[in-house]
């Protein structure tokens, strides 16, 4: 069995080996590798490729392959594990509107960054961001810190990114 699991192994690793071999004198002779076209990212490829008279695009796709493949691209519905910075977190008495007051005051200097308030008894709590890095929300936390000086970085399931972002 463990004869059988080796040569499995060793195989496996062959083909690794000669497939990376393979890409890179492909690069080495001159072979580029595919890259995004960043004007492109969040428009619709068909619509303009007609409507510029290049050619012509006939797709037939059911609507559930269209539903499905927005809602990947939108990336509704959909959390991962990340990090937020928490810039209220308070049990006190008068919590509740000194939250909605925190909040309303980060929306206000921060309009692009999402923030979300929340009650798990007895605490009531503002967080903002939804980062896939803590380094990313390092970054928020050095910019807010004076704002908020009792801010922390958090490790929450956030909203998943959207791909045109």
């Amino acid at each position: 069995m463990k004869k059988i699991f080796a040569v499995i192994f060793a195989a496996a690793l062959f083909m690794g080996i000669g497939s990376l071999q393979a890409s890179a004198q492909n690069i080495a002779e001159g072979e580029t590798e595919a890259q995004v076209d960043s004007t492109l990212i969040g428009k619709d490829v068909f619509k303009i490729m007609s409507s510029a008279g290049q050619a012509t695009v006939t797709v037939h796709q059911s609507k559930e392959v269209e539903k499905a493949f927005n809602s990947v691209v939108k990336g509704k519905g959909k959390s991962i594990t990340g990090y937020r910075v928490r810039i209220y977190f308070d049990n006190k008495q008068g919590a509740r509107e000194a939250s909605q007051a925190a909040m309303a005051s980060f929306k206000a200097k921060y309009p692009g960054i999402a923030a979300y308030k929340t009650f798990s008894s007895p605490f009531h709590k503002v967080t903002v961001g939804n980062f896939r890095t803590k380094s990313e929300a390092i970054k928020l936390l050095n910019a807010i810190k004076y704002e908020f000086p009792s801010s922390f970085i958090v490790k929450e399931k956030i909203d998943y990114p959207a791909v045109s972002q």
